[in-house]
């Protein structure tokens, strides 16, 4: 197979976000556009306009976000039979949405056409065409999905390639084919990918699902025969069982292949949008992840740990360090100063490898761990935990105290919450209550109306996101939890993180992160 490029498409805030247990607010997903960009991807589906209004604010969201290589992509279905493509109300959200891509999915598999749609394979192919070629008029580049290809093409191989056929004919700018039952072997995909190549000329793709536990070998099978892009998401989230996980293709594509997708700065970034895009998921990191996950590295067994002191080449296939991992001897660990050393350098602070503070930040990071504190996510935190190791934190306020009160009166009315706070500023001290729809909302509001007075600024950051997540589910009501709250001031966005047994006190740490954050930013500015 000669050197090309390959083209990555992500499908983590459509395909991605139908998985159980993951729901995506707007802001989350304007950070996961962000990571990706940052990684290297070229396609970034953004989500389905036509179908819900999270996904229109999303696509109104990101026209304002600087994005330096992905396009962010509008994805929807073919007009309804018996209606135009100008009248359908879907065609025409995707074209508002104002992205220069559109994907739009058409029926492949008879039975689908003949018993989902109850149309007849003559109208399925007329509305595949009309929607294509009507998009076409209206904006530069249209990928056709051919969903559920690969059944389709099991059960009646011609009408699958006259699909595929009349894409071609309707000028789609590429046209993928979907796995999209996750059931296909690799043989069964080989012989249908040869069947297309004999009359596709149009640049090919595939989407695959991962119900057989094939998705990404099916996804690098599909490139050894020659299609140019690969669709995925992070993690491999998705419906039922999965999508194809970009986290391996990619890994897999670069490394193993030679295969030019994304660079080797951006293969670093790989282990950080994997565990960044978990925690804004709400949900752990796979630690048994291939490449990314905690466990890819690690080693245990004794005659392992002898032998990779003497080579890691002996029980690791590429170096770690390669997709920002890194190795780990589980009891006693061997690394992690890297990592600091980088992300220092991303704060703009000057740390030498041999420095103590180096090995004093790695030894309180490990502690906050194991407490159950998650930094992916919130970098915000980070940089001061950095910071205040550094002697380089400033106090700009001390706690005097505060009382959470939440009181109901009624049955059936809503329970009031409100905050008392006491604060010192300098030699100056602020006593003042707020209330809240929620005791962490009142806490939220009292602090800011503490120091608002002190530190106008602060009128700026709004709290864009907020979640709960519980650590020891063994322990009930009583269960440590995580807070990871999102802040932004119009000009940026930053996540910051608190832990403990008391729901208010975790929210109160990720709260003061979040405001110590914005400060040391405006310092920063001004100096």
């Amino acid at each position: 197979m000669s050197k090309k490029s390959i083209q990555i498409y992500d499908t983590t805030l459509r395909d991605g976000s139908q998985a159980e247990d993951i729901s995506f607010s707007v802001e989350d997903k304007v950070r996961i556009a962000q990571k990706l960009d940052e990684l290297g991807i070229h396609y970034i589906e953004g989500g389905w306009p036509g179908s819900n209004p999270k996904d229109l604010q999303f696509f109104q969201e990101i026209k304002s976000v600087h994005l330096s290589r992905a396009k962010i992509v509008a994805f929807g279905s073919t007009c309804r039979a018996g209606t135009s493509p100008e009248d359908d109300p879907n065609i025409q959200a995707l074209i508002e949405t104002g992205t220069e891509t559109v994907t739009i999915f058409g029926k492949s598999w008879d039975m689908h056409a003949l018993e989902a749609l109850n149309i007849s394979l003559d109208q399925n192919l007329e509305i595949i065409c009309q929607s294509i070629r009507f998009l076409k008029g209206k904006v530069p580049e249209v990928i056709f999905d051919a969903e559920h290809f690969f059944d389709g093409f099991k059960n009646n191989p011609s009408y699958a390639l006259s699909i595929l056929r009349a894409a071609q004919e309707a000028r789609a700018d590429w046209i993928v084919l979907c796995d999209t039952n996750g059931g296909a072997l690799p043989h069964d995909l080989q012989i249908a990918i040869r069947e297309v190549k004999k009359e596709i000329t149009v640049p090919l793709g595939i989407h695959v699902h991962n119900d057989a536990e094939m998705a990404v070998a099916n996804s690098i099978l599909a490139v050894r025969e020659g299609i140019t892009q690969v669709q995925g998401t992070i993690n491999g989230y998705g419906e039922r069982c999965g999508n194809a996980n970009l986290c391996s293709i990619i890994p897999n594509l670069k490394l193993k292949m030679g295969l030019d997708c994304i660079t080797d700065a951006q293969l670093k970034k790989m282990t950080e949008v994997s565990r960044f895009v978990s925690e804004l998921a709400n949900l752990p990191h796979p630690k048994y992840l291939p490449y990314v996950g905690d466990s890819a590295f690690a080693h245990k067994g004794g005659v392992h740990v002898s032998a990779i002191r003497k080579s890691s080449l002996t029980y690791e296939h590429i170096q770690p360090e390669r997709v920002g991992n890194s190795q780990r001897v589980l009891i006693s660990d061997l690394s992690g100063e890297s990592n600091i050393l980088y992300k220092a350098a991303e704060f703009g602070i000057d740390l030498e490898s041999k420095a103590p503070n180096v090995r004093t930040i790695l030894d309180n990071l490990k502690q906050l761990e194991h407490e159950g504190f998650q930094f992916e996510g919130a970098e915000g935190s980070f940089e001061i935990l950095v910071k205040k190791a550094l002697g380089k934190h400033k106090k700009f306020f001390e706690l005097l105290g505060f009382r959470v009160i939440v009181e109901k009166k009624e049955e059936e009315g809503f329970p009031l919450s409100e905050a008392t706070i006491m604060v010192r500023v300098g030699d100056q001290v602020e006593h003042t209550a707020a209330v809240g729809n929620g005791p962490v909302n009142a806490l939220d509001n009292a602090i800011r109306k503490a120091l608002e007075k002190f530190y106008p600024e602060l009128k700026e950051v709004k709290l864009l996101d907020y979640k709960v997540r519980i650590l020891t589910t063994k322990d009930g009501t009583a269960a440590r939890t995580r807070v990871l709250i999102e802040s932004g001031d119009g000009e940026s966005k930053w996540g910051t993180v608190g832990v403990s047994e008391n729901i208010i006190q975790a929210s109160w740490q990720a709260l003061v992160d979040s405001i110590d954050y914005k400060l040391l930013k405006e310092e920063k500015q001004s100096d």
